[in-house]
């Protein structure tokens, strides 16, 4: 019997032990989208105890809670954070098979030297191991260094300010570069209620009062500008689905200026706008070389009692029906048509997608690109063993898995490197069975640049951050 999460996890031939010891580990880590603060990176933030670095805002976790009883009070009430790391120990006992026990075992080997197994049982035990070694406090940075993080990209507002981006931009005794990511959803959300309060803010961070279609575009426009001042490379939407639905200049000044007004819009004028301004935005993305991000599929706020109480992203969002392909290939084709189709990720929360936007993307490719289109790393309810090795197989049977940009962590936890620890294996795993089976030769220099490329070399180049001579971008 194997120990448990022992060196070889996950790595179940020689090619795949080979292939991730001997590269995989000993690469850095480019994390091209999260969800982390810039704010608590500059002010080199400090986590006193594992509840503020584990539970704080991780919904993943919250969901596993709630899914064994526990009371909210201990999830996001008024409980001690002694308390609710009891909680949560109760619960991860019990999730065998969830990748989020790998996870957490990860971390606490990997910041923490703890090599058991958490329980409700030895919950104490674990918690006092774990204050040992936080001491005085975890600082952002140390977890950061600990990590080998070269490059993150955090998600912003187009009305951010940026004023923590500028600090960190400036501070030289930081080693990993933290640079803005494009996020313009509530621009784009016209139907949602606090739309008209958005554009507001929007009029005042660029400085063009929004009355209308022209202005609204123009000050979105300013924002990009803005955004690439300060290194933005990526941009990234939420988007439930695509229904693309072309609309002329006049008709969308007329939908905007009525949803400003505080009328409602109809289903089919809210996809005119949608439609519209995606197809401006991307147009802006291809003419400042950033990449473009659509995350689909996800269906949110499904509770709307404990909506009402604890707001979005607290562990209420589900799997959504899958991609609308034909107008998803419309919006693509009428941008390759006028020559402004961006770099693009495809991901969809709906693993069913997977085969079809791998199909899809090979429509798009082009020449001087390798990968202009991306199927996006397993992503949220399927970023787990099997999902992993879901996206990683279509891929490979659809397009080039070479070309493929690799892991991110898409989340609010500092400890969340673990995951691209989590995804290595995976890959490596995967390389080593198809090498031994004899479906790939063994050409160990072709197989140590296909790990390092996908593990991190690849997002350099897709996303052109070259210019930041990252560590590890040239060697193997």
């Amino acid at each position: 019997m194997k120990a448990f999460l022992d060196e070889d996890f996950l790595l179940d031939t020689d090619t795949a032990k080979e292939l991730y010891h001997g590269t995989a580990e000993r690469m850095p880590i480019l994390d091209y989208h999260c969800h982390v603060s810039p704010r608590e990176i500059a002010e080199d933030q400090v986590f006193h105890n594992l509840t503020q670095l584990w539970l704080g805002g991780d919904h993943y976790k919250w969901r596993l809670m709630r899914a064994n009883g526990t009371d909210e009070k201990y999830i996001t009430g008024d409980a001690s954070d002694f308390e609710k790391f009891q909680a949560w120990a109760a619960a991860l006992e019990r999730a065998v098979g969830n990748p989020l026990y790998h996870w957490s075992h990860l971390e606490l080997r990997r910041y923490f030297g703890y090599e058991g197994h958490l329980t409700a049982a030895n919950a104490g035990e674990v918690w006092e191991h774990c204050s040992r070694v936080i001491g005085d406090g975890m600082h952002v940075r140390e977890i950061l260094r600990k990590s080998d993080v070269t490059l993150l990209c955090t998600t912003d507002d187009p009305a951010d300010s940026l004023e923590w981006h500028e600090k960190l931009a400036a501070d030289d005794t930081l080693e990993t570069r933290v640079l803005p990511a494009f996020r313009p959803d509530k621009a784009v959300n016209v139907e949602k209620p606090d739309f008209a309060g958005y554009i507001d803010r929007l009029s005042g961070a660029s400085g063009i009062p929004v009355t209308g279609w022209e202005s609204l575009t123009a000050a979105l426009d300013a924002r990009m500008d803005f955004f690439a001042a300060r290194g933005c490379k990526v941009s990234d939407h939420g988007l439930d689905n695509l229904c693309f639905l072309p609309a002329s200049e006049a008709e969308l000044d007329g939908i905007l200026k009525r949803r400003l007004a505080g009328e409602a819009v109809s289903r089919q004028e809210m996809w005119q706008y949608k439609s519209a301004l995606l197809s401006f935005l991307a147009r802006g993305y291809a003419r400042r070389d950033w990449a473009m991000q659509l995350h689909f599929s996800a269906q949110r706020d499904n509770n709307r009692r404990m909506f009402r109480l604890l707001g979005p992203d607290t562990g209420y969002d589900c799997i959504g029906p899958g991609v609308n392909l034909p107008d998803l290939a419309r919006f693509l084709s009428g941008l390759e048509e006028s020559g402004e189709l961006p770099r693009t990720v495809l991901y969809s929360l709906e693993p069913g997608d997977n085969a079809a936007l791998v199909s899809l993307m090979g429509c798009f490719q082009s020449p001087g690109t390798a990968g202009r289109l991306q199927h996006g790393s397993a992503w949220w309810f399927n970023d787990h063993r099997l999902g992993m090795e879901a996206q990683l197989t279509n891929l490979a049977a659809g397009g080039l898995l070479g070309n493929f940009i690799g892991m991110l962590t898409d989340s609010r936890s500092f400890l969340s490197y673990t995951r691209h620890e989590y995804f290595r294996r995976i890959l490596c795993g995967l390389l080593g069975r198809w090498t031994e089976n004899g479906e790939f030769p063994d050409d160990r220099p072709a197989l140590e640049r296909l790990v390092a490329d996908i593990s991190y070399r690849n997002s350099i180049r897709y996303f052109g951050f070259e210019q930041y001579h990252l560590r590890g971008a040239d060697t193997v």
